[in-house]
């Protein structure tokens, strides 16, 4: 439905960033054309491009806002009693961030695959350094307050955390059903606690890695 009124450069700024979320919701984005994003706000496309001048920094402008608003989230919801209790609602609301945008995830996995980099890419990393960093902040806390061993946060345990909700994600676009995500996502974090807490009680498999040698 087009748009009459005039808003101010923001507003019609952040109604793109919405709309191609939107969108990207449904297919993907690298499908999505500068005349759907004028038409889904009410705008010509050549008023589309005075607000961004090309559809990369569209698309940046939507990565700065997920990265804004998901890490706001999740730093939301580390403020909790226990370490492992943050740890547990972190990965909780990271769920139901991907099934309230589900866009994101085809947004993040289409950049993964560009073989060279590009300053979206470096911004889906950007990303996933912050993700990591946050979970690997209430890793130590759980080791520090010795509710995990210490030889936990040498495994590289945060990309667990980041690969249990790319899976998830994976999975919904796949039988097309965000809601999954948030359906699953309790289990899952239950068990890679549970693992994390019995590498506490068994310290041969303390000092195995995870994920191979560290980098």
């Amino acid at each position: 439905m087009p748009v009459t009124s005039k808003l101010p450069t923001e507003q019609r700024q952040s109604s793109l960033v919405a709309a191609a979320l939107a969108l990207a919701a449904q297919r993907s984005p690298a499908d999505i054309t500068t005349a759907e994003l004028a038409a889904a706000v009410g705008l010509s496309q050549a008023a589309v491009f005075r607000h961004f001048p090309s559809k990369e920094a569209l698309w940046l402008a939507v990565m700065d806002w997920v990265h804004a608003h998901l890490m706001a989230d999740l730093q939301a919801a580390s403020q909790q009693a226990t370490p492992l209790q943050a740890l547990r609602a972190v990965v909780l609301a990271h769920a139901a961030f991907v099934a309230q945008y589900p866009g994101v995830p085809r947004l993040v996995f289409q950049e993964l695959q560009h073989p060279q980099p590009t300053p979206l890419k470096e911004q889906v990393g950007a990303l996933m350094q912050s993700y990591r960093s946050l979970i690997r902040t209430l890793l130590q806390h759980a080791a520090d307050s010795n509710s995990i061993a210490p030889e936990s946060i040498e495994t590289r345990a945060e990309t667990l955390f980041l690969g249990c909700i790319q899976g998830l994600a994976m999975q919904a676009m796949l039988a097309n059903d965000p809601s999954l995500v948030t359906a699953q996502a309790p289990a899952l974090v239950d068990v890679v606690l549970t693992g994390l807490r019995h590498l506490k009680s068994t310290p041969v498999l303390a000092t195995t890695p995870l994920f191979g040698a560290s980098a």
